[in-house]
């Protein structure tokens, strides 16, 4: 049982929980594993928080585009964010964007390791 705070000392909240979910039934070379690639992909809280502020001086949507939203991001950079209602309701909920985001990597994430992606430990066989 790999210990999360070990791996991935920056979670916190409700995402510290789900990730130790995910890494109970793991050891520590996987659990490492996972937390590397975890950490290059997830995006944080305060970054999607600065980039939905952005909104507010004519970039709206940006957070959107970080999120991979970019159909939103479009619409939000076009409409200013909706007429600021939309870049208004995202920075009331920005921790939950990044939450949904994030729990989305670490279930890419683990179904990269499980089904023998390139993340998962190579084969030892020889191809010759």
């Amino acid at each position: 049982m790999a210990n999360v705070l070990r791996h991935l000392p920056e979670l916190e909240g409700m995402e510290l929980g789900y990730i130790q979910g995910i890494l109970k039934n793991m050891d520590d070379e996987q659990a490492s594993l996972f937390a590397q690639v975890y950490r290059a992909r997830r995006k944080d809280n305060q970054m999607i928080l600065i980039l939905c502020l952005l909104g507010f001086f004519g970039f709206a949507g940006l957070h959107r585009f970080i999120l991979g939203q970019i159909g939103l991001g479009i619409l939000y950079l076009l409409t200013v964010g909706l007429c600021f209602i939309g870049t208004i309701v995202d920075l009331v909920n920005y921790k939950s964007l990044a939450y949904e985001y994030n729990i989305k990597v670490a279930h890419e994430t683990l179904s990269m390791m499980s089904n023998g992606g390139p993340l998962s430990t190579p084969n030892t066989q020889g191809n010759d």
